[in-house]
C-alpha cells in the first residue's frame, strides 16, 4: 500500500482527499502546517507529498527542499492557486513532479496520483536497466500541461476550462472514427492543432498528416494544391506535381479555410468524397485515395451555405461531425496555463531565463478581449520575453500599444450599468461620438442576434476592432 501525505490548511481539502484517496487503496495522512508534515515524514516513510503551496508557516518551494533533503525518492505534487501557477512550475523544474490548480477535482488528483507512481516505477526499470553515467546531470521535467492532460511528450496545452475540457471530450471521442469533421473557431483559436490531435488520438496516426491552406489558394492553383498535375498539363507544369490527396494517403488531410474554395473546386472535392479517387491536372487516370478529411472554418459553414457561397451537398459531406473551438476571452481560466507554457517555450527559443508577470500585466490579461486569441497571446508573450531584460519581472511596457491603450482607458471611458457614462457635458464632441457608436452597435447586434461575426460585417470593420469597441464601451453580449 501507497503512503500518501496531504499538507493543506483547510481542513475541509484535508479531510475530502484523505477519504477520497483512502477509499482507493491508499493509506493516508494528513496535516495543516510544514512543521508537522516535517516531523512525520522523519518518522514515517511517505511515497508521495500532495502539498499547498501556501501554508501559514512556511511555502511550498522551501518545503519542497526540505522533503527532498529527508528523502529525495518522495514524490512532491503541488497544490497552487490561480496567481501562484508561474511559480508552481519553477518548482516543477527544481524538482516537483507536477502541480494542481484550485479547485480541486478528486478524480483528476487521482489520475495524476496513479500517473506519478507509474512515471516513477518507469524510471527505476530505465535507471536498472541502463544506470546514469557518472556526472551526468538528471533530466529536468517541464511542466506546460494541465492536470486532464495524459499523453506523454505532447506538446499540446488542453487547459482546465469547461469548455477546454468538452473540446478535448469531444476530440478523444471522434477521433478513433473516420468521421469527416467540421472544426469552427475564430482565427487565433488553434484550429490547425486540434485537427493534428484528433489526427494523433486516431487508427491514421502511423500515417501523413498533410495540412493545407485553403485561404491562401487561387483559383488556379487549388486544384493542383488538391489532386497535383502533370507535367506540361499547364503553363510552367514543368514537373509531375503530387497534390495533398495523394501525399495524405492512408493518413489525414487538413483543409484550413474551407470555405474560400471556388465553385468548380467544390464541384471537384465533391465527386472525390463521393467516388474516392483523383485525377490529377492535365491526367484522364483515376487514383484510389484513402484519406480522412477535416475542414475547419472561422465562420460557420452553415451560414456560407446560407449565402450561396458553400455547396449543401459538400457540407452535408463534412458534416459528420463538428468541433466548436471557444474562443480565450470565453476560458479566461485557461490564460495561467497558456501563459506559462509559452514563456516556457520562449525561453528555450531564447536561450534566456523570463522573470515573473507582473500583478498588473495579469490584470491586463484578465480584462483583454484576445480577439487574436492564443496566437495573439503567444505573440504577446513573445515580444514582451525579448523586450525585458533576463531575470526581471515582465511589466506593461513590454506589453504592444493597443493592449496598454484599452486597458488604460477602461477607467475613463467605461459605461455604467450597462449605458455609456457621459462624462462630460452634453455638448463634448467626444462624448457625442461615443455614445452615437455605442448606439449603432447596440442595433445591430439585435439586428444579427448578436452575431459578433454578422454584426461585424454590417458596421464594415474586422472582429478585432468590433471586440475593442465592445470592451471600451463596456458592451457585454
Amino acid at each position: 500500500m501507497k503512503n500518501i501525505l496531504i499538507i493543506d490548511d483547510e481542513i475541509n481539502i484535508c479531510t475530502l482527499l484523505s477519504k477520497f484517496l483512502g477509499k482507493h487503496g491508499f493509506d493516508v495522512d494528513t496535516t495543516m502546517t510544514g512543521n508537522a508534515a516535517l516531523k512525520m515524514m522523519k518518522e514515517k516513510n511517505y511515497d508521495l507529498v500532495l502539498c499547498d503551496y501556501r501554508l501559514k508557516d512556511t511555502d511550498g518551494a522551501q518545503l519542497l527542499q526540505d522533503i527532498h533533503q529527508i528523502n529525495p525518492s518522495t514524490i512532491v505534487i503541488i497544490i497552487t492557486g490561480y496567481t501562484d501557477v508561474r511559480v508552481a512550475v519553477e518548482m516543477v523544474k527544481n524538482g516537483a513532479y507536477d502541480y494542481l490548480s484550485k479547485p480541486l477535482y478528486p478524480d483528476e488528483i487521482l489520475n495524476l496520483v496513479h500517473k506519478a507512481f507509474a512515471h516513477k516505477e518507469a524510471e527505476q526499470e530505465r535507471q536498472a536497466v541502463r544506470p546514469v553515467e557518472s556526472g551526468s546531470e538528471p533530466e529536468v521535467r517541464e511542466t506546460l500541461l494541465s492536470r486532464n492532460q495524459s499523453d506523454k511528450n505532447d506538446k499540446y496545452v488542453y487547459g482546465d476550462s469547461d469548455g477546454a475540457k468538452e473540446l478535448f471530450r469531444q476530440i478523444r471521442l471522434v477521433a478513433p472514427t473516420d468521421y469527416s469533421v467540421i472544426i469552427f473557431g475564430e482565427t487565433g483559436t488553434g484550429k490547425e492543432s486540434v485537427a493534428h490531435l484528433i489526427h494523433h488520438h486516431s487508427k491514421r496516426n502511423q500515417q501523413p498528416f498533410v495540412a493545407l491552406d485553403c485561404g491562401s489558394l487561387s483559383k488556379e492553383l487549388a486544384a493542383s494544391e488538391l489532386f497535383g498535375h502533370e507535367k506540361g498539363s499547364f503553363t510552367g507544369a514543368i514537373n509531375t506535381k503530387i497534390g495533398a490527396f495523394e501525399q495524405a494517403q492512408g493518413g489525414t488531410l487538413f483543409l484550413d479555410e474551407i470555405s474560400n474554395l471556388s465553385y468548380d473546386i467544390q464541384v471537384a472535392l465533391l465527386r472525390v468524397l463521393q467516388e474516392k479517387v483523383i485525377r490529377r491536372v492535365g491526367s484522364l487516370k483515376e487514383i484510389p485515395v484513402d484519406v480522412r478529411i477535416i475542414v475547419a472554418s472561422n465562420e460557420k459553414l452553415s451560414e456560407s451555405v446560407q449565402r450561396g457561397k458553400f455547396r449543401e451537398d459538400l457540407f452535408h459531406r463534412f458534416n459528420e461531425f463538428t468541433i466548436y473551438i471557444p474562443p480565450l476571452r470565453e476560458r479566461r481560466e485557461d490564460l495561467p496555463l497558456f501563459t506559462v507554457a509559452f514563456v516556457n517555450q520562449v525561453e528555450k527559443e531564447l536561450d534566456k531565463t523570463c522573470g515573473k508577470i507582473s500583478p498588473e500585466v495579469w490584470e491586463c490579461f484578465r480584462q483583454y478581449s484576445w480577439p487574436g486569441n492564443i496566437r495573439e497571446l503567444k505573440n504577446v508573450i513573445r515580444r514582451a520575453c525579448l523586450l525585458t531584460p533576463e531575470m526581471e519581472d515582465i511589466t506593461m511596457s513590454a506589453l504592444p500599444l493597443e493592449m496598454k491603450e484599452s486597458f488604460l482607458q477602461i477607467p475613463d471611458e467605461v459605461p455604467v450599468s450597462g449605458e455609456l457614462a457621459i462624462l462630460s457635458n452634453d455638448n463634448d464632441l467626444k462624448t457625442v461620438a461615443l455614445q452615437a457608436e455605442y448606439n449603432k452597435i447596440i442595433n445591430v447586434l439585435k439586428e444579427v442576434k448578436y452575431n459578433k461575426t454578422k454584426a461585424a460585417q454590417v458596421l464594415n470593420i474586422d472582429r478585432k476592432t468590433l471586440y475593442n469597441k465592445l470592451r471600451l464601451l463596456n458592451i457585454n453580449y
